[in-house]
Protein backbone atom coordinates (compact mmCIF):
# COMPACT_ATOMS: atom_id res chain seq x y z
CA UNK A 1 0.00 0.00 0.00
CA UNK A 2 3.01 2.27 1.12
CA UNK A 3 4.14 1.61 -2.54
CA UNK A 4 1.64 2.47 -4.00
CA UNK A 5 0.67 5.10 -2.89
CA UNK A 6 4.01 6.79 -3.72
CA UNK A 7 3.88 5.47 -7.10
CA UNK A 8 0.55 7.40 -7.62
CA UNK A 9 1.73 10.73 -6.21
CA UNK A 10 5.00 10.49 -8.59
CA UNK A 11 2.98 9.95 -11.39
CA UNK A 12 0.15 12.44 -10.54
CA UNK A 13 3.07 15.19 -9.98
CA UNK A 14 4.36 13.94 -13.63
CA UNK A 15 1.07 14.59 -15.07
CA UNK A 16 0.61 17.71 -13.37
CA UNK A 17 3.45 19.35 -14.27
CA UNK A 18 6.09 19.64 -17.02
CA UNK A 19 9.77 21.31 -16.67
CA UNK A 20 9.48 21.97 -20.18
CA UNK A 21 6.36 24.68 -19.48
CA UNK A 22 7.83 25.82 -15.92
CA UNK A 23 9.19 28.87 -15.88
CA UNK A 24 12.98 28.14 -16.20
CA UNK A 25 15.92 30.89 -15.62
CA UNK A 26 20.10 30.52 -15.99
CA UNK A 27 22.01 32.88 -13.69
CA UNK A 28 25.27 33.33 -13.88
CA UNK A 29 27.38 33.96 -10.45
CA UNK A 30 30.92 35.26 -11.71
CA UNK A 31 31.88 32.43 -13.77
CA UNK A 32 29.94 30.03 -12.66
CA UNK A 33 26.09 29.47 -13.01
CA UNK A 34 22.70 27.24 -11.83
CA UNK A 35 19.22 26.66 -13.85
CA UNK A 36 16.44 27.29 -11.62
CA UNK A 37 12.82 26.09 -12.51
CA UNK A 38 9.82 27.79 -10.96
CA UNK A 39 6.68 26.40 -9.70
CA UNK A 40 3.56 28.50 -10.48
CA UNK A 41 3.61 30.06 -7.35
CA UNK A 42 7.11 30.72 -6.46
CA UNK A 43 6.84 33.34 -3.22
CA UNK A 44 7.85 32.10 -0.55
CA UNK A 45 8.28 28.28 -2.10
CA UNK A 46 10.33 25.55 -0.62
CA UNK A 47 13.90 25.11 -2.41
CA UNK A 48 14.77 21.62 -3.71
CA UNK A 49 18.62 21.54 -4.63
CA UNK A 50 19.53 18.80 -7.61
CA UNK A 51 23.32 17.98 -8.01
CA UNK A 52 24.38 16.39 -11.13
CA UNK A 53 26.77 13.54 -11.53
CA UNK A 54 31.17 13.49 -12.30
CA UNK A 55 30.60 14.46 -15.60
CA UNK A 56 27.18 15.78 -15.75
CA UNK A 57 25.62 19.00 -16.11
CA UNK A 58 22.40 20.83 -14.53
CA UNK A 59 20.30 19.96 -17.89
CA UNK A 60 21.97 16.48 -18.69
CA UNK A 61 20.57 15.72 -14.45
CA UNK A 62 17.36 17.27 -15.28
CA UNK A 63 16.80 14.92 -17.94
CA UNK A 64 17.83 11.61 -16.56
CA UNK A 65 16.50 12.20 -13.32
CA UNK A 66 13.29 13.39 -13.65
CA UNK A 67 13.04 15.09 -10.82
CA UNK A 68 11.64 18.73 -11.91
CA UNK A 69 7.79 17.94 -12.96
CA UNK A 70 7.13 15.87 -9.51
CA UNK A 71 9.05 18.31 -7.31
CA UNK A 72 7.64 21.51 -9.63
CA UNK A 73 3.89 19.80 -8.83
CA UNK A 74 5.13 19.56 -4.92
CA UNK A 75 5.36 23.03 -4.96
CA UNK A 76 9.46 23.16 -5.10
CA UNK A 77 11.59 25.48 -6.84
CA UNK A 78 14.46 23.49 -8.14
CA UNK A 79 17.74 24.72 -8.10
CA UNK A 80 20.74 22.67 -11.05
CA UNK A 81 23.66 24.44 -10.09
CA UNK A 82 26.79 23.82 -12.29
CA UNK A 83 30.17 21.89 -10.94
CA UNK A 84 33.34 22.87 -12.73
CA UNK A 85 36.30 21.91 -14.89
CA UNK A 86 39.41 22.85 -16.26
CA UNK A 87 37.70 22.29 -20.28
CA UNK A 88 34.46 22.77 -19.49
CA UNK A 89 33.77 18.61 -20.28
CA UNK A 90 33.67 17.05 -16.88
CA UNK A 91 31.90 18.95 -14.74
CA UNK A 92 32.45 17.59 -11.17
CA UNK A 93 32.14 18.35 -7.42
CA UNK A 94 35.10 19.09 -4.58
CA UNK A 95 33.23 16.34 -2.13
CA UNK A 96 36.67 15.95 -0.48
CA UNK A 97 37.96 12.41 -2.31
CA UNK A 98 35.93 13.57 -4.91
CA UNK A 99 35.57 14.27 -8.25
CA UNK A 100 38.12 15.50 -10.97
CA UNK A 101 39.85 18.96 -11.20
CA UNK A 102 37.49 20.64 -8.55
CA UNK A 103 38.52 17.88 -6.24
CA UNK A 104 42.06 18.18 -6.86
CA UNK A 105 42.81 21.87 -6.93
CA UNK A 106 40.42 22.36 -4.07
CA UNK A 107 37.47 24.33 -5.39
CA UNK A 108 35.04 26.38 -2.21
CA UNK A 109 31.85 24.35 -3.36
CA UNK A 110 30.78 24.22 -0.21
CA UNK A 111 30.61 28.46 -0.47
CA UNK A 112 29.44 27.95 -4.46
CA UNK A 113 26.16 26.27 -3.21
CA UNK A 114 26.09 28.89 -0.05
CA UNK A 115 26.08 31.44 -2.36
CA UNK A 116 23.42 29.57 -5.13
CA UNK A 117 21.25 29.33 -2.32
CA UNK A 118 21.35 33.14 -0.93
CA UNK A 119 21.00 34.22 -4.73
CA UNK A 120 18.35 32.40 -5.59
CA UNK A 121 16.22 33.33 -2.13
CA UNK A 122 16.41 36.87 -2.71
CA UNK A 123 16.11 36.94 -6.55
CA UNK A 124 13.31 35.05 -6.79
CA UNK A 125 11.59 35.61 -3.37
CA UNK A 126 11.90 31.93 -2.06
CA UNK A 127 11.76 30.17 1.21
CA UNK A 128 14.94 30.12 2.50
CA UNK A 129 14.26 28.31 6.07
CA UNK A 130 12.66 25.55 3.72
CA UNK A 131 16.04 23.68 1.94
CA UNK A 132 16.43 20.25 0.57
CA UNK A 133 19.52 18.90 -1.13
CA UNK A 134 19.93 15.78 -2.95
CA UNK A 135 22.41 14.24 -5.33
CA UNK A 136 23.84 12.20 -7.64
CA UNK A 137 26.63 9.90 -7.66
CA UNK A 138 29.54 12.34 -6.71
CA UNK A 139 26.92 15.47 -6.42
CA UNK A 140 25.59 13.17 -3.58
CA UNK A 141 28.84 13.05 -2.31
CA UNK A 142 28.48 17.00 -2.02
CA UNK A 143 25.01 16.72 -0.89
CA UNK A 144 25.71 14.61 1.96
CA UNK A 145 29.17 16.94 2.56
CA UNK A 146 27.48 19.99 2.55
CA UNK A 147 24.98 18.25 4.81
CA UNK A 148 27.60 17.98 7.05
CA UNK A 149 28.71 21.01 6.88
CA UNK A 150 26.22 23.03 7.17
CA UNK A 151 22.92 20.88 8.68
CA UNK A 152 21.26 23.94 10.10
CA UNK A 153 20.82 25.17 6.53
CA UNK A 154 18.88 21.99 5.41
CA UNK A 155 15.57 20.55 6.94
CA UNK A 156 16.90 17.51 5.13
CA UNK A 157 19.45 15.43 2.65
CA UNK A 158 19.25 12.68 -0.15
CA UNK A 159 21.64 10.91 -2.09
CA UNK A 160 21.61 8.39 -4.50
CA UNK A 161 24.59 6.45 -5.50
CA UNK A 162 27.17 8.42 -3.17
CA UNK A 163 28.96 8.37 -0.01
CA UNK A 164 30.90 11.13 2.04
CA UNK A 165 34.11 11.40 2.96
CA UNK A 166 33.92 10.52 5.99
CA UNK A 167 37.24 13.31 6.81
CA UNK A 168 34.29 15.71 6.82
CA UNK A 169 32.98 15.84 10.28
CA UNK A 170 28.95 16.20 10.80
CA UNK A 171 28.81 19.01 12.58
CA UNK A 172 24.41 18.48 13.48
CA UNK A 173 21.70 16.63 12.94
CA UNK A 174 19.88 16.40 10.21
CA UNK A 175 17.37 14.00 8.66
CA UNK A 176 19.33 11.79 6.00
CA UNK A 177 18.17 9.11 3.11
CA UNK A 178 20.79 7.11 1.22
CA UNK A 179 19.64 5.09 -1.97
CA UNK A 180 22.44 2.08 -3.15
CA UNK A 181 22.82 -0.55 -4.89
CA UNK A 182 24.50 -3.49 -3.66
CA UNK A 183 25.70 -4.00 -7.00
CA UNK A 184 27.57 -0.65 -7.43
CA UNK A 185 30.95 -1.33 -9.17
CA UNK A 186 31.48 2.97 -9.08
CA UNK A 187 30.79 3.19 -5.60
CA UNK A 188 30.70 -0.26 -3.66
CA UNK A 189 28.18 0.33 -0.76
CA UNK A 190 30.93 -1.09 1.27
CA UNK A 191 33.47 1.15 0.57
CA UNK A 192 36.34 0.80 -1.41
CA UNK A 193 37.64 1.19 -4.75
CA UNK A 194 35.02 0.82 -7.42
CA UNK A 195 36.16 -1.36 -10.34
CA UNK A 196 34.15 0.55 -12.61
CA UNK A 197 35.37 4.13 -11.42
CA UNK A 198 37.26 6.76 -13.07
CA UNK A 199 38.06 8.02 -9.15
CA UNK A 200 40.96 6.33 -7.24
CA UNK A 201 39.22 7.48 -4.22
CA UNK A 202 38.65 4.89 -1.40
CA UNK A 203 35.00 5.25 -0.79
CA UNK A 204 33.65 5.24 2.40
CA UNK A 205 31.31 2.49 3.66
CA UNK A 206 26.97 3.31 2.99
CA UNK A 207 26.88 2.16 7.04
CA UNK A 208 30.18 4.56 7.98
CA UNK A 209 28.18 6.96 6.85
CA UNK A 210 24.57 6.32 8.55
CA UNK A 211 26.71 5.62 11.82
CA UNK A 212 28.78 9.22 11.40
CA UNK A 213 25.38 11.60 11.04
CA UNK A 214 23.03 9.28 13.43
CA UNK A 215 25.85 10.03 15.99
CA UNK A 216 24.97 13.54 16.06
CA UNK A 217 21.20 12.62 16.50
CA UNK A 218 20.50 12.94 20.30
CA UNK A 219 18.30 10.21 21.80
CA UNK A 220 18.38 6.74 21.32
CA UNK A 221 17.11 5.38 18.02
CA UNK A 222 14.86 3.02 16.84
CA UNK A 223 15.67 0.39 13.85
CA UNK A 224 13.12 -1.13 11.76
CA UNK A 225 13.23 -2.83 8.25
CA UNK A 226 11.29 -3.60 5.35
CA UNK A 227 11.02 -5.44 2.30
CA UNK A 228 10.30 -3.75 -0.45
CA UNK A 229 9.63 -6.06 -3.47
CA UNK A 230 6.15 -5.65 -5.82
CA UNK A 231 8.25 -6.05 -9.15
CA UNK A 232 9.52 -9.31 -11.18
CA UNK A 233 12.81 -8.08 -11.60
CA UNK A 234 15.00 -10.19 -9.89
CA UNK A 235 16.00 -7.68 -7.23
CA UNK A 236 14.64 -6.07 -4.35
CA UNK A 237 14.70 -3.29 -1.63
CA UNK A 238 15.37 -3.15 2.18
CA UNK A 239 14.10 -0.37 3.60
CA UNK A 240 15.87 0.65 7.21
CA UNK A 241 14.52 3.66 9.02
CA UNK A 242 16.11 4.77 12.27
CA UNK A 243 13.64 6.75 14.29
CA UNK A 244 13.53 8.71 17.38
CA UNK A 245 10.96 8.33 19.95
CA UNK A 246 8.32 11.17 18.98
CA UNK A 247 8.45 9.06 15.77
CA UNK A 248 10.82 11.21 13.78
CA UNK A 249 12.36 9.05 10.62
CA UNK A 250 15.93 10.38 11.12
CA UNK A 251 17.65 8.29 8.90
CA UNK A 252 16.35 5.91 5.86
CA UNK A 253 18.68 3.71 4.24
CA UNK A 254 17.31 1.96 1.04
CA UNK A 255 19.36 -0.47 -0.12
CA UNK A 256 18.55 -1.98 -3.79
CA UNK A 257 19.88 -5.84 -3.83
CA UNK A 258 21.50 -6.66 -7.16
CA UNK A 259 21.30 -2.69 -8.27
CA UNK A 260 23.94 -1.15 -9.64
CA UNK A 261 25.25 2.51 -10.11
CA UNK A 262 22.20 4.39 -11.24
CA UNK A 263 19.28 6.97 -10.40
CA UNK A 264 16.05 4.23 -9.28
CA UNK A 265 13.28 5.00 -12.38
CA UNK A 266 16.03 7.47 -14.00
CA UNK A 267 15.65 7.42 -18.15
CA UNK A 268 19.24 5.12 -17.99
CA UNK A 269 17.87 2.80 -15.01
CA UNK A 270 17.11 -0.42 -16.86
CA UNK A 271 20.36 0.00 -18.56
CA UNK A 272 22.57 0.28 -15.16
CA UNK A 273 20.88 -2.19 -13.20
CA UNK A 274 18.08 -0.30 -12.20
CA UNK A 275 15.38 -1.46 -9.95
CA UNK A 276 11.23 -1.40 -10.77
CA UNK A 277 10.62 -1.71 -7.38
CA UNK A 278 10.90 2.13 -6.07
CA UNK A 279 11.07 5.30 -8.07
CA UNK A 280 14.26 7.62 -6.45
CA UNK A 281 11.84 10.24 -7.16
CA UNK A 282 9.35 9.19 -5.35
CA UNK A 283 11.24 8.21 -2.38
CA UNK A 284 13.16 11.53 -1.86
CA UNK A 285 9.77 13.52 -2.25
CA UNK A 286 8.41 11.22 0.11
CA UNK A 287 11.26 11.49 2.75
CA UNK A 288 10.69 15.19 2.42
CA UNK A 289 7.79 15.49 3.26
CA UNK A 290 7.88 13.84 6.23
CA UNK A 291 10.25 16.97 7.20
CA UNK A 292 8.19 20.04 6.40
Amino acid sequence: MRLLLILLLALAGAARADPANAERHTVRLGARSYVIDLPDHPAAAPVLMALHGGGGNPAQFARASGLGAPALADGYAVIWPAGTSRAGLFLAWNAGYCCGAAARTGVDDLAFLDAVLADAVGRFGLDGERVYLTGMSNGAMMAQRYAAARPGRLRAVAGVAGTLDLGQPVQGAVPLLLIHGTADATVPIGGGRGSNARATADFSALDAVIAAFAARVRGRLAEDAQVIDPEPDGMRVVQTDWTDRAGRVWIRRLVVEGGGHTWPGGRRAPRQGGTADIMANAEILHFFSLHP
